[in-house]
């Protein structure tokens, strides 16, 4: 029997998200992963995965109302990884506009979440990315294929290298038009595929996230 740690994962549980689709593939993929609401947890646990689905409006919400954004703002102030995950990548942009409606995001990074340019929606299946060289997230996945269910995204960037943190690493996908597939920027990770859908290739790129992640006493 292997004593070796397993690193603690903490999913937030707020009310939205798959999450125990996202437990599973997290501890798939060799984490001690734990469906957690507790703020000690989630403040000190190795990373910490969002994950969110359904409208943007909605997900802020239920985040503001679970006190889920302000923890996550605690771990990015001490430099603690964080991975979003489909609208759990989408809130930690500037605004989302849904149907005509304006909703304050969490501002982490500049930009707005619009409807995507494509004949098309929603974006539902398997396609292909182009990953940034320098990308962790996906060091030995550049010519895999990970699964889509969206209709919005981030289609600008903005925000260069600030701080001590390097520049952020952009994987962009092409579906009608380019847009943000996976953003890389410091401690705060987001993807807006699923990875948890994604079969092998899904579970490989959160094994690179937790192989990233600093050890903590938890």
């Amino acid at each position: 029997m292997s004593d070796v740690r397993r690193p603690v994962v903490a999913v937030l549980d707020y009310g939205s998200g798959n999450i125990h689709s996202a437990v599973k593939a997290l501890q798939a993929a060799g984490a001690d992963a734990r469906l957690t609401s507790d703020p000690q947890l989630v403040l000190e646990a190795d990373g910490l995965v969002v994950p969110g689905v359904g409208a943007f409006r909605a997900v802020m919400e239920a985040l503001r109302a679970s006190g889920g954004d302000r923890l996550i703002d605690r771990r990015l102030a001490g430099g603690r990884p964080v991975l979003g995950i489909c609208v759990g990548m989408q809130v930690l942009f500037e605004l989302g506009v849904e149907r005509g409606v304006d909703t304050e995001g969490m501002g982490e990074w500049p930009g707005v979440v619009r409807e995507l340019d494509a004949p098309v929606l929603p974006h539902m299946g398997w396609n292909t990315v182009r990953p940034d060289p320098g990308s962790k997230l996906f060091a030995g996945l550049e010519d895999e294929r990970f699964y889509f269910v969206h209709s919005f995204g981030v289609q600008e960037w903005s925000l260069e290298a600030d701080g001590p943190f390097a520049s952020p690493h952009l994987t962009w996908t092409d579906y009608g038009a380019p847009f943000l597939a996976a953003v890389e920027n410091g401690p705060l990770s987001a993807t807006q595929f699923h990875p948890e859908k994604s079969g092998a290739a899904g579970i490989r790129l959160l094994a690179n996230w937790i192989d990233g992640l600093p050890e903590t006493k938890i």
